[in-house]
């Protein structure tokens, strides 16, 4: 039974090709990119330094920690479900890493390495438990990662009164700071996140069983696929990247603070979806998340740069959401 849906879903939807492409089809597919690099140019000639090295090296830093977790974004958008506590469980990750590695009693071993263990599993267990709220329950993910966003926020703030903690050893903040062959540390890691999860999403059986369940639960479930433990392994993914981009963030930062991540569930479902995925599920792709996270983090950049206030950011990045998922409706229209 399982064959079936490998035959039916071997591509995912926006990777087929189409013989006949409309206009808005190839604005929908290519429109992304080609705003990315007529937004880098734009504000090229409004500061020169805005492709300088540095600054392109700052953009990538600040884009990988949220495009870690935008590339479990999609696995869940595909499968027509929505994260809304990424950013709480990004801080509560981090602070309950930050705590655990200060303990005396740990201080055997290194303290990145305990708290990259502590931040990847805290995330994960989290990710689990909302997953299943969520198949188990009954629960909209909507709702259960709603009210994740305020359970994970309060935990966070309860672990150290609300302060943050510091004091963080050089190899500790290495993972934040460091480079490797030039290349910021977090930016490597998030390349190869990326590239795991366009294999898996692309190549694999398990990311096949993804693009099913979104694109029709119902005949997913009917050919035998166990949709309730796919379901909530996409949220024990973004969970575990969730932990690790608390970890990367904490060690840049040289502290874990409760107010980390606040609005990161904006940026990463803005990438998700200006990357080209539906709402609806069944549509996505690393690829496209790349380059939408590459467009906000150059958006918001090049707005400070220009030095507008950055709460024009929210407004210019929630606009670029509607109109994103208004042109896959409209889409999705002309094709019917």
């Amino acid at each position: 039974m399982h064959g079936v849906v490998d035959r039916k879903t071997t591509h995912p939807p926006e990777q087929k090709a189409h013989a006949r492409s409309s206009p808005i089809e190839l604005l929908r597919r290519y429109g992304t990119g080609a705003f990315l690099v007529l937004l880098a140019i734009f504000f090229e000639t409004q500061n020169q330094n805005f492709l300088s090295i540095r600054n392109i090296r700052n953009i990538l830093t600040d884009v990988s920690i949220c495009g870690i977790i935008a590339v479990g974004m999609t696995f869940v958008i595909v499968t027509a479900g929505v994260d809304l506590s990424v950013g709480s469980v990004l801080a509560f990750s981090a602070m309950s890493a930050a705590w655990v590695a200060q303990l005396p009693a740990l201080h055997f071993a290194p303290s990145w390495l305990i708290a990259l263990v502590v931040a990847v599993l805290v995330g994960t267990a989290v990710g689990y438990i909302q997953g299943k709220a969520t198949t188990l329950l009954g629960v909209p993910a909507f709702i259960t990662t709603l009210g994740g966003l305020t359970i994970w926020r309060g935990a966070t703030l309860l672990l150290n009164d609300g302060g943050p903690i510091s004091g963080f050893d050089a190899s500790f903040r290495w993972w934040g700071v460091g480079s490797v062959l030039g290349v910021p540390v977090p930016v490597v890691i998030f390349l190869l996140v990326a590239a795991s999860g366009y294999v898996v999403q692309r190549y694999t059986r398990y990311g096949r069983q993804i693009y099913a369940i979104g694109g029709n639960v119902e005949a997913a479930r009917l050919t035998g696929l166990n949709v309730k433990a796919v379901e909530t392994s996409v949220y024990v993914v973004i969970g575990l990247l969730s932990g690790l981009a608390g970890f990367l963030l904490s060690a840049r930062l040289g502290s874990a603070e409760a107010v980390a991540g606040v609005g990161y569930e904006l940026r990463v479902i803005a990438s998700v979806v200006i990357g080209g995925a539906s709402l609806a599920g069944g549509v996505g792709g690393i690829g496209g998340t790349i380059v939408g996270a590459l467009l906000v983090g150059v958006l918001s950049n090049g707005l400070v740069i220009m030095g507008i206030n950055s709460y024009y950011q929210q407004i210019v990045i929630g606009g670029i959401i509607v109109l994103a998922v208004a042109l896959d409706a409209y889409t999705k229209k002309r094709r019917h």
